[in-house]
């Protein structure tokens, strides 16, 4: 029996509930990156106020510093963190992926380098899923090698082939809880038979939910698109679909408009610590001088801190005098609006009105570009 309720669909668009031992996950949503158990610039009370159901954190990161068993004598993430909420935790396979040369990998795991201090260490899909029980995570993600972009269509089959192997071995070596899932990840690049040939061996062996790996890595939108519309249908209808690491609020639209129910990224925080603000009429740079004596809320349709204590032009000055506030408020406004993107798309779908939703959406965007600072 699965722990995923679909409540509505309006296409191939879902919203639906997952349950789980830290309480429950209304889908779609969008999950905040707290790669090394904080959200960058938030207290965990700043991130409850943005809305946020479930948070991720980064299981390469954790285990080499401050390490998973050190996490666990702490309490664990939730204890640690102040976060008795979802927790979902990647298995590193990225990370790995994006140390090079500092790896080497073989049938069993991989071996690989700290970015840290160059010391030695073993990952395996056995390890992986100790070092995520010890971290208490909600969502243990199964170890794959995420294919790097571009790749040939023989380097991803032998690329997806090994992360199904793991795949495999890290289901036998999860420790079943009750409210606890694995997901596992769909690989294959950009090649559709791949993709196919990796669903089907992942649905063999059975997760909770299953996610969709090895996009964003520089294959482009409209690419990404059409390997989720290779993809998506081919997954179960009665279990969570995951896209990891994407993306904007245009990729986000893309994606639940194909039936794709979970996201996180870094770009919300990130933009939020260089100037960047989303806004319900674009992207604005708020370092540039056109905000400077700008006395109108950077969102009037956002309720959040930024948006309702202090005018555009105080935003300005504060990124411009490289005070902490100016990151912190800004990082604090975008996750507000990622949440409230995902809120309004959950409520079209509901309403079976998304397409017109997300026309007036993008509309927006367009509204005022010229004196926006874009």
């Amino acid at each position: 029996m699965t722990d995923f309720h679909l409540i509505a669909t309006d296409g191939a668009a879902r919203a639906g509930i997952l349950q789980t031992a830290h309480g429950e996950i209304a889908t779609p949503v969008f999950m905040p990156v707290g790669t090394a158990a904080t959200v960058k610039g938030m207290t965990p009370d700043a991130v409850r106020a943005t809305g946020a159901q479930v948070v991720l954190a980064n299981t390469y990161h954790l285990m080499l510093r401050p390490g998973a068993e050190r996490v666990a004598s702490l309490g664990g993430l939730h204890r640690m963190m102040d976060w008795p909420a979802p927790i979902l935790t990647d298995s590193g396979g990225f990370q790995i992926m994006s140390l090079s040369g500092l790896r080497k990998l073989d049938a069993d795991g991989v071996t690989f380098r700290s970015h840290l201090d160059g010391s030695s260490h073993r990952l395996t899909p056995e390890r992986s899923m100790q070092i995520q029980h010890l971290l208490d995570a909600t969502i243990t993600m199964a170890l794959d090698e995420c294919t790097k972009f571009p790749a040939s269509e023989a380097e991803a089959e032998a690329s997806m082939r090994l992360s199904m192997r793991w795949a495999a071995a890290s289901r036998a070596a999860f420790r079943e809880r009750s409210g606890y899932k694995l997901f596992g990840i769909v690989q294959g690049s950009i090649y559709p038979d791949l993709r196919r040939i990796s669903t089907e061996a992942l649905l063999a062996i059975g997760f909770d939910g299953y996610a969709i790996g090895g996009l964003a890595v520089g294959e482009g939108q409209a690419v990404m698109f059409e390997v989720l519309d290779a993809s998506v249908p081919l997954l179960p209808a009665d279990r969570p679909r995951y896209l990891m690491g994407v993306g904007t609020p245009d990729d986000l639209i893309g994606a639940v408009s194909r039936g794709v129910d979970m996201f996180d990224c870094v770009i919300p925080t990130r933009a939020g610590r260089t100037g960047r603000a989303f806004t319900s009429s674009g992207v604005l740079n708020l370092r540039n001088a056109i905000h400077a004596g700008d006395d109108g809320p950077l969102d009037a349709q956002c309720d959040c801190p930024a948006c309702t204590r202090h005018p555009r032009g105080y935003l300005h000055h504060l990124f411009r005098a490289r005070e902490m506030l100016g990151p912190m408020l800004l990082t604090w406004h975008n996750l507000r609006y990622y949440r409230n993107l995902m809120t309004g798309l959950r409520e079209a779908i509901l309403q079976g009105r998304l397409r017109a939703h997300v026309e007036a959406l993008r509309a927006g965007w367009t509204r005022s570009a010229a004196s926006s600072g874009m």
